[in-house]
């Protein structure tokens, strides 16, 4: 008996809904900052039920990881150019480009609230950092696998991430290209 499995549609309606769902939750960060909208608030925003939210996402801490690493990811994939000096060279501009741009300061901002709101917003930015720390730790390790020296995730993030982002925190910017590349090849 062949019975026929539906098709599945990339880019069906569940993909439109998450993404009206993760552009309202990006909507309501910007007007109102982290912490002052409810999961209905999102709902309706993007035209959905709220139990259709937590059916999906299970708490707002979740939707808010998720709608944050789907914006991340979607900005800056992580660069092969074939060199480790390209790919940080790279990899540093995207960053600076994303965390400069209209939703950057937002995205750091609620890394930041998430961390500092109990168990579940702590899990939720240990979720983020860990994220971003695995395609980091890829690009790395696709350098070494060329042969050559590739920093430590945390020399990355200590020398050319960190001070990007506390500069955008504390609004001095602009991030220019000899800045961004400076910290890139100090670290190498």
């Amino acid at each position: 008996m062949n019975e026929r499995q539906p098709a599945r549609r990339p880019g069906g309606r569940s993909a439109r809904v998450g993404a009206q769902v993760h552009q309202a939750v990006i909507e309501l960060i910007s007007e109102r900052g982290y912490g002052n909208f409810t999961v209905g608030e999102i709902a309706a925003r993007a035209g959905v039920a709220d139990s259709s939210i937590y059916r999906r996402w299970g708490s707002l801490e979740n939707l808010l990881t998720d709608a944050a690493l789907a914006r991340l990811n979607a900005q800056s994939p992580m660069p092969d150019t074939g060199s480790i000096a390209g790919d940080l060279h790279a990899y540093a501009a995207q960053v600076a480009r994303e965390i400069t741009g209209p939703d950057g300061l937002l995205l750091v901002r609620l890394a930041v609230a998430l961390s500092d709101d109990g168990q579940e917003g702590l899990r939720a930015s240990d979720e983020l950092r860990a994220d971003r720390t695995r395609q980091l730790q890829s690009m790395l390790d696709r350098a070494r696998e060329r042969g050559e020296q590739a920093p430590d995730a945390l020399d990355v993030l200590d020398h050319i991430l960190a001070p990007m982002y506390i500069r955008v925190l504390f609004g001095i910017v602009p991030l220019t290209p000899d800045y961004i590349d400076g910290l890139v090849d100090r670290l190498l």
